[in-house]
């Protein structure tokens, strides 16, 4: 009977430090081994970083097929010019087109 007396007294003396070191002993186990632990956020910030330098590879690759595109709109486009060098690619002539050879050609 005393000794059940004793740890009556004692639990009531010691129950809020006992409660704080489950608590803090709860958290320090999730941190470590938990479904969001530490490990899985060092992960993530790697996943992060890749992605972050895939993402700036293809903005620089969108922006330079963007800039081909810019060339082939109607307000930067020569419409002779680009007849000229279809003619000269395909090495093709129209019936009424004067030929002229010279050797830098």
């Amino acid at each position: 009977m005393d000794l059940t007396l004793d740890i009556k007294n004692k639990l009531k003396h010691y129950w809020l430090p006992l409660l704080c070191g489950l608590i803090i002993i709860y958290f320090v186990f999730n941190i470590f081994c938990g479904n969001r632990n530490i490990y899985r956020l060092i992960a993530l910030k790697q996943e992060i970083i890749k992605a972050k330098a895939e993402a700036q590879t293809f903005a620089d690759q969108k922006k330079r097929l963007q800039q081909l595109v810019d060339h082939l709109s109607d307000q930067s486009l020569d419409t002779d010019l680009l007849d000229e060098r279809a003619r000269i690619v395909l090495n093709v002539a129209a019936d009424d087109d004067f030929i002229i050879l010279t050797d830098s050609l």
